[in-house]
C-alpha cells in the first residue's frame, strides 16, 4: 500500500509539473503574440487577386525585369521572360537539367548543345536573361503573340502549351518590376540578421540596370530616377530586401518599411530620387 501511495504522489507531482509547463507555454504565447513566426514571401497584384513568389524567386524576377528596362524593351517582353523562367526553372538558377534536356542550365534552362553559350555563361543570370531577350526581339510581332506562343518560339520546348499556366504570375510581377504598377510589389520579411552594405546595393543595381546615377552616404543609396524607371528601381529594392538587408525604400510619395511588414504607405518622398536604406549592425 505504501508503494502505491508513493506512486500516486509521484504521478500527481508529474501531472502538476506538466500542467504548470503548459500554463507557462500558453502565457508565453499570449505575452509574445506579436512575435509570431513570419512566413517570408512577396506578392504582386493582378486585378483583385495577388500572385505570390518566394523571396529568392522574386529577386531573380527583379533582375529579369530590370534588364528589360535597361534594354528599353516593352513590359510585355518582361512578362514573357518571367513566365518562361517560372515554367522552366521556377525562377531559380538551376545547375542541372532533366531527362528532356540533360545539359539544360540556369534561369531559362538553356542548353549549350543548342548554341545558347557555355555552361558557365548560362549559369550567369545576366548573360542568360540577355540571351533570352536577344532571341525574343528577333521574333516579328512578338508583342502581339500570346505569351505561351512567344515563349515557345524562343525556347522550342517539348511542352509548348506549358508556359500558359505561368501567365498570371508573369504579368503581375512584370507590371510591378518594370514600374508600370506603382507601390504594388511588397515582401513580408523577418528582421535582418546582418548589416547591409550600400556598396553591394550599388553593385547589384549596376548589374541589373547598367550605369545609373547612384550615390551612397552612410546607410543609404540615392538613385536618380523618376516615373516608371523610378518605380522599377524602388520595387527592385523591395524584391532584393532580404539578400541585401534593405530596411526601407522611399520614392514618389510612398515608403516601404521592412519593420512591421505593412507594405507601402504614403510619405513625403520625392518624385525624382529613390532612396534605399540598409540595416545597421543588428
Amino acid at each position: 500500500m505504501a508503494l502505491a501511495r508513493r506512486v500516486r504522489r509521484a504521478l500527481t507531482v508529474l501531472v502538476a509539473l506538466a500542467l504548470a509547463g503548459v500554463g507557462v507555454y500558453i502565457a508565453a504565447l499570449v505575452l509574445n503574440r506579436n512575435e509570431a513566426p513570419i512566413v517570408e514571401g512577396c506578392t504582386a497584384p493582378l486585378g483583385n487577386d495577388k500572385q505570390s513568389l518566394a523571396t529568392d524567386q522574386t529577386a531573380n524576377a527583379s533582375l529579369i525585369a530590370a534588364i528589360a528596362v535597361q534594354r528599353r524593351l516593352p513590359p510585355r517582353a518582361a512578362t514573357i521572360a518571367l513566365a518562361t523562367s517560372m515554367q522552366e526553372s521556377k525562377l531559380r538558377n538551376l545547375s542541372y537539367g532533366d531527362s528532356a534536356g540533360p545539359d539544360s542550365r540556369g534561369l531559362f534552362q538553356q542548353r549549350p548543345s543548342q548554341g545558347w553559350g557555355t555552361e558557365a555563361q548560362i549559369m550567369d543570370p545576366v548573360y542568360a536573361t540577355n540571351a533570352f531577350y536577344d532571341v525574343l526581339i528577333k521574333i516579328e510581332g512578338y508583342e502581339g503573340l500570346p505569351i505561351t506562343d512567344a515563349a515557345q518560339k524562343v525556347q522550342r520546348s517539348g511542352f509548348p502549351r506549358a508556359y500558359a499556366q505561368q501567365e498570371d504570375t508573369g504579368r503581375a510581377f512584370a507590371s510591378a518590376l518594370t514600374g508600370q504598377s506603382q507601390a504594388a510589389l511588397t515582401c513580408t520579411l523577418r528582421k535582418p540578421d546582418s548589416a547591409g552594405n550600400p556598396a553591394a546595393v550599388k553593385s547589384q543595381l549596376t548589374s541589373a540596370y547598367g550605369v545609373m546615377q547612384a550615390t551612397a552616404a552612410g546607410k543609404t543609396v540615392a538613385v536618380a530616377a523618376n516615373g516608371a524607371q523610378g518605380w522599377s528601381v524602388a520595387q527592385w529594392a523591395v524584391a532584393n530586401a532580404k539578400q541585401l538587408a534593405i530596411t526601407k525604400v522611399d520614392f514618389a510619395g510612398h515608403s516601404w518599411l521592412r519593420d512591421g511588414n505593412k507594405g507601402w504607405t504614403e510619405s513625403a518622398a520625392p518624385d525624382d530620387v529613390v532612396t534605399i536604406t540598409v540595416a545597421e549592425t543588428p
